[in-house]
C-alpha cells in the first residue's frame, strides 16, 4: 500500500522577511515532501537585519486554529516554534493534550538570529513545565537548553550530553542537542533518547545567509518522522538537507543582513 503524503503542522510565528518561522517551516514541509498547515503564534515586523515589532494574537484565536486543523486533517507530525508568551504557551499545550498528535517536535525558540526576544521570561516556565513533557523530540541549541535547566552554558560535548539527559529527566522523550554554539571546527550535535546517545557531526558551513536554520531543521526532523519510521534516520537526513540549504544559500539575494537559507536548492 502506498505510504499517503504525510500531513505536517508548524505552530509558531511569522517572519514578514520569510526566511524563518511559519515561512521556513512550509517551505521545508514541502520540500522534503509533506503537506503543511500552519497555527501563526505571532506575527513579526522582520526582515534579514532584525525584529522591529511584534504582535501577538488572543491565546483563544491560536486555540480556535488549533482546534480548526485537528477537527479536519489528519496531522501527522507538529513542530512548535515561537510562542511569545506563556498564555499562548499554555494554549497550545492545552490543544495537544486534548488532540494528542503521534509526533511533536519541540523547537525552543526564545532569541531571534538578530538577538531579539521571542519569548518573554514568563513563558519559559510553562514551556518547560507543560510543553516540553508533551514533546517527542526537543531541538534546543545550547544556550536555551541552559535557560530551561538554569544552568550555565554548555562548552563541550560532555556537558551537552549531561543536560541532554537533565532536560529528558523533565519528560523530553528525546533531545537533540544543538553544537552551533561551541568553539569547534565543526557543529557536532548529539542525539539522547532511550536508547543511548548518538552523535551526529556536520562541517561548519562558512556562509552569511542563516537566518532560519534552526526553524528550518526542526521543521524538517517534522516532515521526515512520518516518512523514515525512526528518530534518528529524520534527523540524520533533516541536518543533511539543511546543510546542503546552507551550501546553497549564496545564490539568493535577499536583502542587506542576514539572509535566508536556500529551501529549494535540489530544484531551482
Amino acid at each position: 500500500m502506498t505510504q499517503p503524503i504525510p500531513n505536517v503542522l508548524t505552530i509558531a510565528g511569522s517572519d514578514s522577511g520569510g526566511g524563518a518561522g511559519i515561512q521556513a517551516d512550509l517551505k521545508a514541509f514541502s520540500a522534503l515532501g509533506a503537506y503543511g498547515a500552519s497555527v501563526i503564534t505571532a506575527l513579526t515586523a522582520q526582515n534579514t537585519r532584525g525584529v522591529t515589532a511584534i504582535h501577538t494574537p488572543d491565546p483563544a484565536f491560536v486555540a480556535a486554529q488549533l482546534d480548526a486543523v485537528f477537527d479536519d486533517i489528519r496531522i501527522d507530525a507538529v513542530k512548535i516554534g515561537m510562542l511569545a508568551n506563556a498564555q499562548i504557551a499554555r494554549a497550545v499545550a492545552e490543544a495537544l493534550r486534548r488532540h494528542r498528535p503521534k509526533h511533536v517536535v519541540l523547537d525552543t525558540v526564545m532569541i531571534s538570529k538578530s538577538n531579539h526576544a521571542l519569548l518573554l521570561p514568563d513563558a519559559v516556565a510553562v514551556v518547560r513545565d507543560e510543553l516540553l513533557p508533551l514533546a517527542d523530540l526537543l531541538t534546543p541549541n545550547l544556550p536555551e537548553a541552559a535557560e530551561l535547566l538554569g544552568r550555565a552554558t554548555a562548552t563541550d560535548e560532555a556537558q551537552m550530553i549531561e543536560q541532554g539527559e537533565a532536560l529528558r529527566a523533565l519528560g523530553a522523550r528525546a533531545v537533540l542537542m544543538k553544537g552551533g554554539h561551541l568553539a569547534a571546527a565543526d557543529s557536532p550535535d548529539w542525539l539522547v533518547q532511550d536508547s543511548g546517545t548518538l552523535r551526529l557531526g556536520a562541517p561548519r558551513v562558512p556562509v552569511k545567509n542563516t537566518h532560519g536554520t534552526g526553524c528550518t531543521l526542526s521543521a524538517s526532523i517534522a516532515a521526515l518522522i512520518p516518512q523514515r519510521g525512526d528518530l534518528a534516520s529524520a534527523v540524520a537526513d533533516a541536518k543533511a538537507y539543511l546543510t546542503g540549504a546552507l551550501e546553497a544559500s549564496g545564490q539568493l539575494d535577499v536583502g542587506k543582513g542576514v539572509g535566508p537559507v536556500h529551501h529549494f536548492y535540489r530544484w531551482w
